[in-house]
């Protein structure tokens, strides 16, 4: 049986317009967490300088960024034209060399086959398409890994978040609003968002949904994908458990 959501299509323009996207997003993802992101992605991906290093929807090059700064040969690929000028602005502020392209991540340039020692995909990049699609994304993934290259996806913890789900979120900032309708369609294990924004005197709106995945439908997945190993992490690095706000896992190809 199908779910008459699974037609509705991802926004994908409006949900990332850069302007809106910063203007709220900025006072969650501070400098000082995103100095604790880059920390926690270094540790579980066993990075060290010099390692290839694929940022999979890698947006405005929050992490990317401090990858490369720590010494990483950093590639970063988004659909976003506009995110990814800001990527390269800040890059070259900082003196970075970072190969930024704007890309499909269900086709990943093939030119990419076996080149990273490590893909990361962070803050909910994934599961934004049909199940057949998103199982391809893995498997891009996998075929630009190197042999024994490490995946971390981090990810909404499902079972947590729909035992304590509001279908209402709230983002202000100096008089201009961000409201989120949520709604989870249990045919499609899909989280569904309507997003209205209040600000500058116009209003807009936009839709987009992302694919919840169990720990173990998750890693069913990555194994049919080509990986052999399986970890999973909260969002501080620690065992997951029911209880985590976040699942990262470490796949091993």
């Amino acid at each position: 049986m199908s779910s008459p959501l699974e037609s509705e299509a991802f926004d994908v323009e409006g949900t990332f317009e850069v302007s809106d996207y910063r203007y709220f997003y900025d006072r969650l993802l501070t400098e000082e967490r995103s100095e604790q992101e880059a920390d926690l992605v270094w540790r579980l991906l066993g990075l060290q300088p010099g390692l290839p290093v694929l940022d999979l929807a890698c947006g405005y090059g929050r992490i990317a960024n401090r990858l490369a700064a720590r010494g990483c040969l950093v590639s970063g690929l988004d659909q976003s034209a506009a995110f990814l000028d800001q990527a390269r602005a800040e890059a070259e502020k900082r003196g970075l060399a970072i190969d930024y392209r704007q890309g499909d991540m269900r086709t990943l340039p093939t030119e990419w086959t076996g080149r990273f020692a490590a893909v990361l995909s962070w803050f909910t990049s994934f599961g934004y398409f049909s199940d057949e699609e998103n199982r391809q994304v893995l498997a891009e993934i996998a075929r630009v890994l190197q042999p024994g290259g490490r995946l971390l996806l981090d990810l909404q913890n499902r079972d947590r978040l729909l035992r304590v789900f509001q279908p209402d979120m709230v983002l202000e900032r100096d008089g201009a609003w961000l409201i989120d309708q949520l709604h989870y369609d249990v045919l499609s294990g899909r989280l569904h968002t309507r997003r209205v924004i209040l600000r500058d005197g116009r209003q807009r709106e936009t839709h987009f949904f992302v694919r919840l995945l169990t720990l173990p439908e998750l890693r069913d997945w990555l194994r049919q994908a080509g990986f052999s190993q399986v970890e999973a992490y909260n969002e501080q690095g620690a065992p997951f458990s029911l209880e985590s706000r976040r699942l990262l896992t470490v796949a091993t190809r």
